[in-house]
C-alpha cells in the first residue's frame, strides 16, 4: 500500500487531506479513485490507513479507517555527516541512507571538498536533498522523515560532536600504529556500555569525507573533540559507499537485524 507523509495541520481528527506533489502522484500518476486506500503518518507519531473520499486537481481528501501501530525506525538515532562530494552523488547517499535507516544528514564542508560552497545553489540542493529523502522514506516505509541540515564548516561540526553519545570519525589510516580502532571493536565496546546505561534511542554521528578523504590534521582535531577513529575494513570505499557500509554496521550491531 502507498504511503505518504502530511503535515501534522493537514490532520483533522480523522480526516485529512494530502496536497500538491503527493496529491498529483495520486491523482495522475497512481491513477487513484475514491475508496482507495492508502498509509498517511505524519512522520511523528501518528500513522493511519486512510481511505479516500474526493478527489481533486489539487488536492486529495481521505478519512482514517484504522490506526496503525507501525514502528520502523531504528532503535540507534545515526545522523550522517557527510562532506560534500562530487556532482549528484549526495542525492544517492541521502536516498540510500535514508532507505537504511538514517536519522539526519549533515553536509559539511572539509579540507579535501572540491565543490565550491554556493548557499544560492545549496538552498536548491537542500530542497532537492528533503524531495529524494521524503520519497526514499515513503518507498521504504518509514514512520519519521530525516532531517537534513545546512551546510556547516568543519569547525562548526566539530562543536556539534558533544551532543552525540558516540561520535565515528570514518578513516582509512584508523588502525596504524595504534591509532584508531576498527568500526567493530568500537561498536562492541560501545553496545555493552549501552546496555550497562540504559540509554532510550543512543543518538550516534558518522563522519563520512569528501573523494580525497580526511587529512592527518582533521583526523587529530576530529580525536581531540571526543569522536572516535574508525576504519571501515581493508579497503577504500568511494565518498558514497562509506556512509552506507558505515550506517548498516551500525544498525546491524544495535541488533536491527535481529539478535542482540
Amino acid at each position: 500500500m502507498q504511503r505518504y507523509f502530511v503535515e501534522r495541520h493537514q490532520f483533522q481528527g480523522n480526516e485529512l487531506l494530502i496536497t500538491g506533489d503527493d496529491a498529483h502522484h495520486i491523482v495522475r500518476v497512481m491513477r487513484m479513485s475514491e475508496g482507495d486506500e492508502v498509509i498517511a503518518t505524519d512522520g511523528h507519531s501518528r500513522s493511519v490507513r486512510a481511505r479516500i473520499v474526493e478527489l481533486g486537481s489539487k488536492e486529495v481528501r481521505l478519512v482514517a479507517v484504522e490506526e496503525l501501530d507501525q514502528q520502523s525506525e531504528a532503535s540507534w538515532q545515526v545522523t550522517i555527516a557527510q562532506a560534500l562530494p562530487k556532482g549528484d552523488k549526495m542525492e544517492l547517499i541521502v536516498q540510500k541512507c535514508t532507505e537504511i535507516g538514517a536519522a539526519a544528514f549533515i553536509p559539511f564542508e572539509s579540507e579535501r571538498v572540491i565543490v565550491q560552497y554556493d548557499r544560492k545553489k545549496e538552498a536548491k540542493r537542500l530542497e532537492r536533498w528533503h524531495k529524494i529523502a521524503k520519497e526514499a522514506a515513503e518507498q521504504s516505509h518509514r514512520n519519521a522523515l530525516p532531517a537534513i541540515h545546512e551546510p556547516l564548516s568543519w569547525k562548526q561540526l566539530l562543536v556539534q560532536l558533544s551532543s552525540y553519545n558516540l561520535a565515528l570519525f570514518c578513516y582509512e589510516r584508523a588502525g596504524d600504529q595504534g591509532h584508531g580502532a576498527g568500526l567493530k571493536d568500537v561498536l562492541t565496546e560501545y553496545k555493552r556500555k549501552w546496555a550497562e546505561d540504559g540509554t532510550d534511542k543512543p543518538k550516534l554521528l558518522l563522519i563520512a569525507g569528501p573523494e580525497g578523504g580526511f587529512s592527518e590534521r582533521e583526523a587529530q582535531q576530529a580525536e581531540e573533540a571526543g569522536a572516535r577513529l574508525v576504519g571501515l575494513g581493508k579497503r577504500i570505499l568511494r565518498a558514497e559507499t562509506a556512509g552506507m557500509v558505515g550506517l548498516s554496521c551500525i544498525l546491524y550491531e544495535s541488533g536491527e537485524m535481529g539478535g542482540v
